[in-house]
């Protein structure tokens, strides 16, 4: 991560709760993964180790 700012996109919201969706960092284009209410900053090689 960059530190660069995020962009939020919602696929899935339940009231002001984002369920699932993704940020997508505005410098990179890196997608962090929103699933079940909880965003994965983990960087890429991580999250793919992880599953």
């Amino acid at each position: 991560m960059d530190k660069s700012p995020l962009e939020l996109t919602v696929e899935e919201e339940a009231g002001d709760e984002v369920i699932r969706g993704y940020f997508t960092c505005t410098q990179c284009s890196e997608r962090y993964p929103i699933e079940d209410r909880i965003p994965n900053f983990l960087p890429p090689e991580m999250r793919k180790a992880a599953t």
